[in-house]
């Protein structure tokens, strides 16, 4: 980017500037349609700002003689006249000051404009704002710390609704939600690797450089963690560390009374500093010296520079870091949601024709469109299918992700041939290294290799730079540090290494790596079915599904297209025919003991992984017809594949229709009953939005399968409808249990004739006083509830925190003194109930208490049924 004239900054940098005074309020401009994350992982290096000594108070504040604190304040369009007064009080009006912000701003959108895809140095820079594609971010609970594998959580995520939560753009990260009026001054950032977090600093960093967004922020100071690691012996002020990774800051004397400033700290899960937030010491200027993790815990705390906003991001496993009570917002990047997966390959591919293609390629595979969730599979995936779908002559294009990681693999060598690289050793040697480093480490569950962690597998810094289109190098001298650190592009892509380490082990030198870990299985001569099923047995045992994915490449590479594939790399020198069948027979066997949900789901992608799909193909008939299920006596593991192929089912994961499956409940011939098949399904109960269940016959004991599922985390239960069920007061009670869980999320609950009386309620009222936030909507008409089973849920309705808008209550025998109790919990919270139903019922002229509201203004009741 050429250098920038003062003269002419305004109109270049800032061309939405324009001549009106200051006090006019005009709207904020909104930012280009946006991004993909194609590396989470970017070594960015540090803007260029300088000093002022002008100390005058910023005139945006209210108050006379320094900046508003602990708030974010979006400005309007400012004025060039007015820029150096409103946006940098510190700065003079000379050419200086505009010199000043040129070089800084410039410098920023230089560094952070471009995205590399593929390989980082030797890759073809793209413009971000020509592929950003907006990410998925929602405000989420800073509660539970999700330790599952990574893949489990995005197969999660994409059970979720888009429509559950309210989206949040990174740029409005600081930016209270509508009924929100508390200011926000530390935010964290949570996602998965992969997912699309630093990337989203790059898209803010970027927005502001160009004038576009957080205008109020007169500084930003982006540090990454990988980056302090290394300075965690030094102590130094904080002045002193900024000076050491932004050396021009020692023009600048910061203090909360003269910047607004954004500290970015990026990569909380790879801090290695002693992050001990009860400590004693107490640090209040920022020329005091401590240690770097002293002064990064009074920085989040608030001791230093106590109007500065902090952003942290962290894959969800490190979250619980930095304390709930430092943080004042969580959110959560979810990757893409099905549209904008869409979006980003018509965006990444020029020609739409192929792009609808690829497309329709992957939605045709669930496992594969699943993994879109993840930005960077999403980049995979497009190198592969862009090249493979171009080809003359067409290849069979990768159905499963085994299949697409290792053409990824092939390509990625390719694009090295291509290159004039001076041959230091060879393809097939190098590739084995970086198995053997991807497999050592993912073992010890590290993420972030050092230069010590590469000599240990035989490879030289310099040269695994060759290989950046696998893993980002970063290797550069700057102040003094020597930062020599390499990750691989993606969690996934170590896996694939680590697993394809794993099997040419064995294939080429009769080596089972499982040995060197545990004791081996037996002592004498090993199979590769042996291999495999000694790699299911310690994914199985894994707590955490760490080794889920793993599993699943090393025996997608038993594949004969797959050996194919492993002969064009010339890393396999053996090319041993392999029946898998005793692998299938062992992995069914498994699933037959039927493991946790998330296990046996794993279990089912490596069936299909090695292209068998028996057990799915004759589950699909018990799940496509209607009373699939009624007259059929299932094993354990046919219970698993009806649950897996409706979990894969997107119309079932919007709505469950438990009727469908067993037919009518009165048919006495009916083999599984509408509990047992609850039981067997609550996974599927959890994953789904709808769940109907009416005059289906379920009882008590279904109960408790529901119960289980709307406590369990995440719960996408929404709507929930079991009237004509034979639940009675037993089951109610189980239902309530789950209810009042703070992990049930619950809106609409229909109860229409089950049985349910006074005694029903209590439980009921119970829950609902416990987590009274959720639910919307409740039926319990034709309940013999009463006059007290009534005023036991006016006690709810008078609760601040009820958010109930519907309550039906036909026929229920209510008097004028349920009506009275009724009345009164509207009048002390009239501001949420908007419908109420009590018709059959004698309330006689005690109603006319409920029309007199009408007068108040605060009543929201706009429908109001009293008849007969």
């Amino acid at each position: 980017m050429p250098v920038i004239q003062p003269q002419d900054f305004h109109e270049r940098m800032c061309p939405g500037f324009s001549f009106e005074p200051s006090s006019v309020q005009q709207k904020r401009q909104k930012p280009e349609s946006s991004c993909v994350s194609v590396k989470s992982d970017r070594s960015m290096d540090p803007p260029i700002v300088f000093k002022s000594g002008d100390k005058r108070p910023d005139p945006r504040s209210n108050l006379p003689s320094r900046p508003v604190k602990n708030k974010t304040v979006f400005m309007p369009v400012i004025q060039p006249q007015d820029f150096h007064e409103r946006m940098c009080p510190g700065f003079s009006h000379d050419s200086k000051a505009a010199e000043v912000l040129n070089t800084l701003r410039s410098n920023l959108r230089q560094k952070f404009e471009c995205v590399c895809e593929g390989i980082s140095k030797q890759g073809k820079p793209t413009l971000l704002n020509e592929i950003y594609t907006e990410l998925y971010i929602t405000e989420s609970g800073s509660g539970e710390i999700n330790n599952e594998h990574e893949v489990r959580q995005i197969e999660t995520q994409s059970r979720r609704a888009e429509t559950e939560d309210t989206p949040i753009k990174c740029s409005d990260i600081f930016r209270p939600l509508p009924g929100q009026d508390k200011p926000i001054r530390t935010v964290l950032t949570k996602g998965v690797a992969g997912i699309g977090k630093t990337v989203s600093v790059q898209k803010l960093i970027l927005d502001w450089a160009e004038g576009k967004e957080n205008q109020d922020v007169q500084l930003i100071f982006p540090l990454a963690f990988r980056e302090l690691n290394l300075m965690k012996d030094k102590t130094l002020s904080l002045s002193d560390l900024l000076h050491r990774f932004f050396p021009e800051s020692r023009e600048m004397a910061i203090s909360s009374d003269e910047y607004k400033v954004l500290f970015i700290f990026d990569g909380l899960d790879e801090c290695r500093l002693s992050l001990d937030f009860q400590s004693d010491v107490r640090l209040c200027d920022v020329t005091e010296s401590a240690s770097v993790d002293e002064l990064l815990t009074n920085l989040i705390v608030g001791n230093l520079l106590p109007s500065s906003l902090i952003w942290i991001t962290s894959r969800p496993a490190a979250a619980d870091l930095v304390p709930s009570e430092c943080v004042h917002r969580v959110t959560e990047v979810r990757g893409f949601s099905d549209t904008q997966k869409q979006e980003y390959f018509r965006k990444r591919i020029s020609d739409q024709s192929l792009a609808h293609r690829i497309i329709s390629h992957l939605k045709s595979s669930r496992s594969l469109f699943i993994m879109c969730h993840i930005p960077v599979f999403c980049w995979i995936s497009a190198t592969v299918l862009e090249e493979m779908c171009s080809e003359a002559e067409r290849r069979e294009i990768p159905k499963t992700i085994t299949q697409m990681y290792t053409h990824f693999l092939l390509i990625q060598t390719n694009i090295k041939h291509e290159k004039d690289y001076e041959k230091k050793v060879k393809d097939e040697d190098m590739i084995v290294k970086l198995g053997e480093l991807a497999y050592r480490q993912l073992v010890k569950g590290h993420l972030i290799f050092y230069e010590e962690d590469l000599s240990e597998c035989g490879i030289d810094v310099a040269e695994a730079s060759v290989y950046s289109g696998l893993c980002t190098q970063i290797f550069r001298e700057e102040l003094g540090l020597c930062l020599g650190k390499v990750c691989f592009v993606h969690l996934s892509i170590q896996e694939h290494l680590a697993a394809l380490y794993v099997h040419l082990s064995f294939i080429n030198n009769n080596i089972n790596v499982f040995d060197q870990i545990t004791k081996p299985t037996n002592g004498g001569k090993v199979s590769l079915s042996d291999l495999h099923q000694r790699a299911v047995d310690e994914a199985l045992h894994s707590r955490n599904g760490h080794l889920d994915l793993f599993l699943r490449f090393l025996l997608g590479l038993s594949v004969e297209s797959n050996q194919s594939l492993l002969q064009e790399l010339k890393t396999q020198t053996a090319n041993r025919s392999h029946n898998n069948e005793e692998t299938v027979d062992y992995i069914k066997e498994k699933i037959s003991e039927n493991p946790s949900p998330e296990k046996y789901i794993n279990l089912f992608h490596c069936l299909n992984e090695l292209g068998d799909l028996s057990l799915v193909n004759k589950a699909q008939p018990h799940t496509s017809s209607y009373g699939g299920l009624r007259d059929v006596k299932l094993s354990s593991s046919q219970w698993s594949a009806v649950v897996f192929v409706l979990l894969s089912s997107e119309k079932t994961l919007q709505e469950f229709d438990l009727r469908s499956l067993i037919g009518y409940s009165n048919d006495l011939v009916t083999q599984n009953t509408a509990d047992e098949v609850l039981q067997k399904l609550t996974p599927v109960v959890t994953a789904t939005r709808s769940a109907f269940l009416r005059d289906c016959g379920v009882t008590g004991e279904g109960c408790a399968a529901l119960a289980s599922a709307l406590r369990s985390n995440p719960s996408q239960l929404r709507k929930l409808d079991l009237s004509f069920d034979k639940l009675g007061d037993s089951g109610v009670k189980l239902l309530s249990a789950g209810l009042e869980n703070p992990l049930c999320k619950l809106e609409k609950l229909w109860l229409d004739e089950c049985g349910v009386t006074d005694e029903g309620c209590v439980a009921l009222a119970s829950a609902l006083r416990s987590n009274p936030s959720h639910l919307r909507k409740l039926d319990l008409s034709h309940n013999k509830l009463g006059d007290s089973g009534v005023k036991l849920l006016s006690a709810v309705l008078e609760n601040p925190h009820c958010k109930l808008e519907t309550l039906r209550l036909r026929k229920c025998g209510v008097t004028g003194e349920g009506c009275v109790a009724l009345a009164s919990a509207l009048r002390s919270n009239p501001s949420h109930l908007s419908e109420l139903d009590l018709s059959f019922n004698n309330v006689g002229d005690s109603v006319k208490l409920l029309e007199d509201l009408r007068d108040d203004p605060h009543y929201k009741l706009e429908k109001l049924w009293i008849r007969y």
